[in-house]
């Protein structure tokens, strides 16, 4: 139908996609080997530059391939090495966070610190259940303590989007459906002015009792698409469609790209910050006709590695990413057009969202 509005082409492309591989201007993509946990995307993606905290991270997510080689010397040197750096470098890393979370942090390295002992008995009883267990409680913690030392929002809005709504932070959000509750979290530090749409929407009630208007196998879930000829949010302060640009942030760079594809700024082979690489990423759609026509219409990338493969997708840099799904992607899997959203509820960040500029 006329009003589902996300890459109306793009299944054709898909289809072809392994010949659409093959052409010069895509032939050297990076290959799929991409981060494809939502978590693990959502830390790395907080804008703050914590070297010893970042390294322990790093080496504790390096263990998900160890572990399924059964790869144990390898393991034990890295968790021993994760506890020589939390016990050196721990006070170094609370003197970077603000005195005020500073009590906070101790009581976060405690617990870091009695889950990284545990994992030590895990390696050694070579108990993979267990180590995979300690260590992603282990990774929630220090995702936690990242958290703590990020400072003020990152970069400025350009002004000609004062009018709109923005995250300026993360938030998150219960979306209750007639197959089950998913959890996701929003995130404003990259996509501040999709993520504000989409947070101040919920907030509204707009998306509540609306249908999923596309289901497509192994690919995504579409909704957001009002009653009636209307095909977005229709503003009661101008009675005007609220347009949202194309929003997608760069590694390399503080502020986002607005209304411009990275096809379109030569960027063929950079990963955004926040990729359609995990299944249950939510994007943003837009018309064929323009990059910045979204407004109220999103999508849950469902990623399938041989279909959709990390950094091959044709959908990272063509659409915005702006939040993850941490909890629920089982029920992804149910949905279908014969479904509905009921509410979608925020459960945490209402007070990051600033109606405008």
């Amino acid at each position: 139908m006329a009003r589902t509005r996300l890459l109306q082409n793009v299944l054709s492309i898909i289809a072809v996609g392994f010949l659409i591989f093959t052409q010069p201007v895509l032939a050297d993509l990076p290959p799929g080997n991409a981060v494809t946990d939502a978590t693990a995307i959502l830390r790395n993606a907080l804008p703050i530059k914590q070297e010893e905290i970042q390294n322990l991270q790093h080496k504790l997510e390096s263990t998900r391939e160890l572990i399924r080689g059964n790869r144990w010397p390898s393991l034990a040197k890295i968790v021993s090495s994760s506890k020589f750096l939390i016990t050196s470098k721990n006070q170094k890393i609370i003197a970077a966070i603000p005195k005020d979370k500073s009590t906070e942090a101790e009581t976060l390295f405690n617990l870091i610190n009695k889950n990284l002992d545990q994992l030590e008995l895990a390696t050694e009883a070579q108990n993979k259940d267990a180590f995979i267990e300690k260590r992603d409680q282990t990774l929630k913690l220090i995702g936690e303590v990242e958290t703590l030392l990020v400072g003020d929002f990152p970069f400025q809005i350009p002004e000609e989007y004062n009018a709109l709504p923005r995250l300026l932070g993360r938030a998150s959000v219960d979306i209750r459906t007639t197959q089950g509750t998913i959890k996701a979290v929003i995130d404003g530090y990259n996509a501040p002015i999709t993520s504000g749409a989409f947070i101040d929407l919920a907030i509204k009630g707009f998306y509540d009792g609306l249908p999923f208007t596309r289901a497509e196998d192994f690919y995504i879930l579409q909704t957001g698409d009002p009653e009636g000829p209307e095909v977005g949010y229709i503003d009661p302060s101008t009675n005007k469609l609220r347009e949202i640009p194309l929003e997608i942030r760069s590694p390399d760079k503080v502020l986002p790209f607005y209304g411009q594809s990275f096809e379109e700024l030569g960027l063929y082979k950079t990963t955004p910050v926040l990729p359609f690489s995990a299944s249950g990423t939510l994007g943003w759609a837009h018309s064929n006709a323009s990059l910045n026509d979204g407004s109220s219409q999103f999508f849950m990338f469902l990623y399938e590695a041989e279909l959709t493969p990390a950094g091959r997708n044709l959908i990272d840099g063509r659409n915005a990413a702006f939040g993850y799904v941490v909890d629920g992607n089982e029920i992804l899997e149910k949905l279908g057009v014969n479904d509905e959203i009921i509410s979608v509820k925020v459960t945490d960040g209402k007070d990051r969202l600033a109606p405008h500029g």
